[in-house]
């Protein structure tokens, strides 16, 4: 059993809606990931799940406080959120950077897995920015200048592409995604799963850590019914943790 913190995967919507003289507001917030997380507790693994404006403000801020997990994952948080807390942008003090805590975390050890969404990555507009961060310089990819979403509405299907025990056994084409992030494989990485020639699945290492990337989402819109029915999207993710957190 692997202990996993998640962070990201929440918004809040605000809506006007108007009728004809009349307009009044609405607000609503959600998560994306329920089902990643019952995934994984399915498989055994103990989750702790911080959505965004919680990790805004209590995600670890030193390498004592994530010793308390074995794999962190960032999803649809954009680094903005890690990077400037309420102490930082509302009241100007001086606080680590959170982003440089975890890449030296990984690198003694630690072992991370960033999931994609419109913010992560790049993300839409490029506003999730992680290019230029130091969780650039551990992940098992590169990532392009800008905005690097690829929307298939049309559907595409991942492959396995290579052997390895994470992807053994699975069926080599996947249920159809509906979009992914455009980018690129580390030489020194293994890229296990493509999608119409990007990588989706990469795995590799950061000095003593390990690291992993699904370039598309947990949940929708990208990972429509049939993929998040399927039975191997357990699979996966419990698989992904495993490796992950060296666990046979």
């Amino acid at each position: 059993m692997a202990r996993v913190l998640l962070a990201g995967e929440s918004w809040s919507t605000t809506s006007i809606h108007t009728k004809g003289f009349d307009s009044f507001i609405t607000s609503a917030y959600a998560e994306g990931g329920t089902e990643f997380i019952a995934a994984l507790r399915e498989a055994g693994h103990e989750v702790t799940f911080q959505p965004n404006h919680v990790a805004a403000d209590h995600f670890p801020w030193s390498a004592e406080e994530l010793a308390a997990f074995d794999v962190v994952v960032l999803s649809d948080i954009g680094a903005n959120t890690l990077l400037l807390p309420n102490d930082v942008f509302a009241r100007g003090q001086v606080r680590p950077n959170r982003l440089q805590v975890l890449a030296d975390w990984v690198r003694a050890g630690g072992s991370l897995l960033m999931v994609g969404g419109y913010l992560s990555f790049q993300g839409i507009e490029a506003k999730a920015n992680y290019r230029a961060t130091p969780i650039a310089e551990i992940l098992p990819i590169e990532m392009e200048v800008g905005d690097d979403r690829e929307e298939t509405p049309q559907g595409a299907a991942p492959r396995v592409i290579a052997e390895h025990a994470i992807t053994a056994g699975m069926r080599e084409e996947w249920p159809v995604v509906l979009g992914y992030h455009r980018l690129q494989a580390r030489t020194e990485a293994a890229e296990l799963v493509a999608v119409d020639g990007s990588p989706f699945v990469v795995v590799g290492e950061a000095g003593a850590g390990r690291t992993a990337v699904f370039a598309s989402d947990m949940g929708p819109h990208w990972l429509p019914d049939e993929f998040r029915a399927w039975d191997g999207f357990t699979t996966i993710w419990d698989r992904l943790v495993r490796w992950l957190a060296r666990e046979s």
